[in-house]
């Protein structure tokens, strides 16, 4: 007995290790009266954007020979969507958006805000345009300083095209006629941007342009007549063979009915070590305090990158800094040591501890690429970036946060404002019928020396399914400090439930306080979420502007910017908001952070249930139209406020 007990005691130990360790890694489950509780407090109403007159109807991208056998994995990119205030009504309630099925950008009110113009599509015949080209992505935002809002447009096949708004009778409608095509960058070279985003890099008091590219610069991914063999990345887990992550500097614009503008690249000013990722979103904010914008870089097939901002005018200078590994803490979760397949980022307050967390979505299949969404902690050591480390540790599995399936954008948003920021996850890759997760398990099991040669894949073509039926997801915080998802009972899930998301994007389009949503999809439709939740909370809402004439000191008018002298909007200005129990919040005016979706320029934060005449505490920090750094304490009541930021606080 002795004997036998022996023999086996070994093998029932590793049985029960075994067991456990699965019973830990279960995610825990929300009753299904949670979930009911927590969805009552939302109410989303669904309708769709206009799409465009194609007389091509695309449903997968004409590519490169070499790469006929992964048509489908190289055709999954490209819907995106934006909202701004486009048309110039005080309102961010226009789309600019991606029609992958027409390969065309169109501009539309978004459905409710009243005919105020007919939809349109962005006129391509300008400039340089064929069928080895597929728009990727709109950036909106005041590149000329003139007050109205231009669309920076990014492709696959061609570098990106800046859509200047002309001067013009202020009742003329919005049209394709409104702008003026203007190349970015001289020659003819080609990029493959998927995500871009705007900020001060420099701290110079104009608004810079960042890119993040995918396949190596020049290559010929969508043409179809080449003979060259085109390269896939080099690994699964550690490529550096993309194009990596490109600056532009403003250098100065002409306004008027021919309007121009110029950026230099500065691209060299990113260290050698984050250079080269397969990157499929970036992301702007200061971590720091010193008015500067670090970057972060969700690259696909290799780690992350955060860049600590060490730039001055005139001169952009970047340095790469990660997170500490602690004892208990994996590898891969430690940020900038990943081998995960960064694909959206966005930042936000998760804490209310007045700091900036981040969120950072990725392939999260359970039996498949098991890897993990990241919700990144603000600890409040600064001075780690000094000594060269990021102070962020992951709580994503803590926050209920770690797992939404084949992930894409991720945004923040207060969307009942409750005081607590809820998130939104676009899902969903490949849509089929042939399952091909196991031929993609063995792929990313292989030899990376084999990866970068297309003819080594496995098949992905039209009819293959890898992650095709991922539903959208809705993230709450619910009583236990943990985040439920509950995108299919408020209705968000339905989003893609005929192709997968891609981009989404955030803004209170009807300036009634509560934030709706648009969601692009690719090869379908773009949806637009009106919010009608049934909420009594309050809100607070700031448009942080930089007047066009210079201004001595801070202005503040109620409700939206037409009710102010002509400004931009100040992009990387962040807003400290005490709330009446002393908790903290901070929030920025966003240039364009994420993957293929776009929010407003505008600084939105839930109050909670607390008086109209609640006065709030906030202090605004920001750069001058000629770079000086400021900051003002504001005292505030709740509801939408408009504050020209002048140059002294």
């Amino acid at each position: 007995m002795i004997a036998f007990a022996r023999r086996y005691l070994a093998a029932a130990l590793a049985v029960l290790i075994v067991v456990t360790l699965y019973l830990l890694s279960l995610e825990p489950t929300a009753t299904a009266s949670v979930r009911e509780s927590l969805a009552k407090r939302f109410h989303f109403v669904s309708s769709v954007l206009p799409e465009a007159t194609a007389t091509v109807i695309h449903d997968a991208r004409a590519v490169a020979p070499s790469l006929r056998q992964i048509q489908g994995w190289i055709s999954t990119v490209g819907a995106g969507v934006a909202l701004s205030d486009i048309d110039g009504d005080g309102l961010p309630n226009d789309a600019c958006y991606v029609d992958t099925v027409a390969n065309r950008v169109l501009v539309a009110p978004v459905p409710g805000s009243g005919q105020r113009y007919e939809a349109f599509t962005l006129d391509f015949s300008g400039f340089r345009f064929d069928g080895t080209m597929a728009p990727m992505g709109c950036l909106p935002g005041d590149f000329q300083e003139s007050g109205h809002t231009d669309l920076v447009v990014y492709f696959w096949g061609r570098t990106p095209v800046a859509f200047l708004h002309k001067d013009g009778p202020a009742a003329q409608p919005l049209s394709a006629a409104s702008f003026v095509p203007r190349e970015l960058l001289p020659g003819n070279e080609r990029w493959f941007t998927n995500a871009a985003t705007s900020a001060d890099l420099d701290g110079d008091g104009h608004v810079d342009l960042v890119f993040g590219n995918y396949f190596e610069d020049n290559a010929r991914i969508l043409d179809p007549n080449t003979e060259a063999g085109q390269n896939m990345q080099h690994s699964m887990s550690a490529a550096l063979n993309g194009a990596g992550v490109k600056l532009l500097l403003w250098s100065g614009a002409f306004q008027g009915a021919d309007p121009q503008v110029s950026f230099r690249d500065v691209s060299d000013a990113v260290p050698v070590g984050a250079r080269g990722g397969w990157t499929l979103a970036v992301g702007a904010a200061d971590l720091t305090g010193n008015q500067l914008p670090e970057l972060y870089l969700a690259n696909d097939f290799g780690p992350d990158r955060l860049l600590l901002n060490e730039s001055a005018p005139g001169a952009a200078r970047f340095a790469l800094v990660i997170g500490k590994r602690r004892f208990t803490t994996p590898k891969s979760k430690t940020l900038g040591r990943d081998s995960y397949k960064g694909m959206g980022v966005d930042f936000g307050d998760l804490s209310r501890h007045g700091m900036f967390d981040i969120v950072v979505s990725n392939i999260t299949e359970p039996y498949a690429l098991e890897e993990s969404n990241f919700a990144f902690r603000n600890t409040g050591h600064a001075q780690d970036f000094a000594q060269g480390y990021a102070p962020f540790t992951d709580e994503s599995e803590a926050l209920g946060l770690s797992r939404a399936g084949w992930g894409w954008d991720v945004k923040f948003g207060d969307f009942d404002n409750s005081g607590a920021l809820s998130i939104v996850e676009a899902t969903g890759f490949l849509r089929g019928t042939v399952n091909r997760w196991p031929e993609l398990q063995e792929l990313a099991m292989a030899n990376d020396q084999l990866l970068h040669i297309p003819s080594a894949w496995p098949r992905f073509r039209a009819g293959d399914d890898l992650s095709g039926h991922d539903q959208d997801a809705f993230f709450v915080l619910s009583d236990s400090g943990r985040y439920v998802n509950i995108g299919q009972e408020v209705g968000i899930a339905a989003a893609n439930a005929v192709n997968p998301s891609r981009g989404i994007a955030v803004a209170d389009c009807f300036g009634d306080g509560r934030l709706d949503l648009a969601i692009a999809n690719q090869w379908g439709r773009t949806l637009f979420f009106r919010n009608l939740s049934p909420t009594r909370n309050r809100f607070l809402g700031l448009h942080l502007r930089i007047p066009l004439t210079p201004l001595p000191g801070s202005k503040i008018f109620d409700g939206h910017p037409n009710a102010a002298p002509p400004s931009r909007p100040a992009i990387g200005a962040t807003a400290l908001l005490e709330f009446p129990d002393g908790s903290r919040r901070i929030a920025q005016v966003d240039g364009g952070n994420g993957h293929a979706g776009r929010r407003s320029p505008d600084i939105h934060f839930g109050l909670g249930a607390i008086p109209d005449s609640t006065e709030l505490s906030v202090l605004i920090r920001w750069r001058d139209a000629a770079g000086r750094p400021h900051e003002h304490a504001l005292t505030l009541s709740p509801g939408w406020h408009t504050v020209l930021l002048g140059t002294q606080g």
